[in-house]
């Protein structure tokens, strides 16, 4: 070990110690205040920045909101946008003479029905499936049982009450169904 050279850096350290003010009790080097002022002057600065980042990142959330909103706005608007045109031919189908027969009308509206079911699939929207399947809580709402005499449709879909739809990433509205459930003879 070299001697010296600890003692460089000690006698720097008491340097350092010496110029900042910072003597012992016993000390005392009289710009104590000076000192005292200048921890207070930063003190209060570090504090104003502080205060500014705080209203910075809030007026930055603000702002991502608002560009989140506008953004589902506009997506929403453009897939209305689609469904204008199956509005018009469901207002045309609707407009006809009185005297037309019902199986006209009944065609016209099966159509609209087809190009809303297309508008549907563009935007990834499917219906879920469900008579002759398994009853699924995530994707079927069981609003009726019916007791079954075969063990086999026992948990089963039997009938669809309302169509359900959902997308890839979540179902949009469970599918409302009648439920089969086995009834043992013993019961």
């Amino acid at each position: 070990m070299k001697m010296p050279e600890n003692e460089e850096v000690y006698d720097e350290r008491n340097e350092e110690a010496l110029l900042c003010g910072d003597e012992g009790e016993d000390g005392g080097s009289g710009n104590e205040a000076g000192t005292q002022n200048t921890r207070d002057s930063e003190i209060e600065e570090l504090k104003n920045q502080l205060a500014t980042a705080r209203a910075d990142l809030y007026n930055y959330r603000q702002r991502v909101e608002r560009e989140r909103a506008k953004s589902r706005k506009l997506i929403a608007e453009d897939k209305l946008t689609e469904f204008l045109p199956v509005l018009d031919n469901l207002d045309r189908a609707l407009s006809v003479p009185e005297d037309t027969s019902a199986k006209d009308v009944l065609i016209g509206v099966r159509m609209v029905q087809r190009q809303f079911l297309s508008v549907l699939e563009n935007s990834e929207v499917t219906a879920i499936p469900v008579e002759g399947h398994p009853f699924d809580p995530l994707l079927h709402d069981a609003v009726e049982t019916e007791f079954v005499e075969d063990p086999d449709q026992n948990g089963l879909i039997l009938l669809e009450l309302m169509r359900g739809y959902r997308t890839p990433e979540r179902v949009l509205r469970p599918a409302q169904v009648r439920v089969g459930k086995f009834r043992n003879q013993e019961e």
